[in-house]
């Protein structure tokens, strides 16, 4: 399965030249999560773009229902999130049985569904984009386009569960510009 949204791909973190010896790096997929308007597509595109990695907006894989939905102001329920998460899901098990790494966009608010996204890969990691609600509040304000309503935002922040220290996350503050928040990103993946 080949995603509608992908950069040129790769499977390391390093970009060695063609004389390398060293063996081929298993391949990562990051899952930048967050509420809406903490910077995950923005994150996630590039930094897929600085790792030469495959990128998918989870978003994109919203069902049209649930679209509309979220246009109305209505907050998604679990069942309706079960076959958007299973949809991403595929996605970072193609890319991982093809040796392919990439960078997710999802929000991934629950555990549960962190869960149904990593499975028992271990090859997935969690990107948390850690945001005060203000902050992400005046984002959403400004934001233009997009069928997450403002007035959805405290379903947002009533439904995250913060990733605890059991599930690994590099957990980065959104506070900084997007290029910083990515170099700070690269550098967790790397020494990881």
């Amino acid at each position: 399965m080949t995603p509608p949204h992908t950069t040129r791909s790769g499977t390391g973190l390093s970009s060695g030249g063609a004389g390398d010896a060293a063996a081929p790096q298993p391949p990562i997929v990051a899952v930048v999560m967050g509420v809406s308007g903490s910077g995950k597509t923005t994150v996630a595109a590039m930094l897929a773009g600085r790792l030469h990695w495959r990128f998918e907006e989870g978003d994109s894989l919203h069902s049209p229902e649930n679209v509309a939905k979220m246009r109305s102001g209505i907050p998604l329920t679990d069942e309706d999130r079960e076959p958007w998460l299973q949809a991403i899901a595929a996605v970072i098990r193609a890319w991982i049985a093809e040796g392919q790494s990439g960078v997710v966009a999802c929000s991934a608010l629950k555990r549960a569904y962190r869960r149904i996204l990593i499975g028992d890969n271990p090859g997935v990691r969690l990107i948390y984009l850690k945001g005060s609600r203000e902050l992400v509040h005046q984002r959403l304000a400004a934001r233009q386009g997009h069928f997450m309503p403002v007035q959805l935002l405290d379903s947002q922040f009533a439904t995250l569960e913060e990733p605890g220290p059991d599930e690994s996350p590099i957990v980065v503050p959104i506070e900084h510009r997007p290029d910083e928040i990515v170099t700070e990103i690269a550098a967790a993946l790397a020494a990881r």
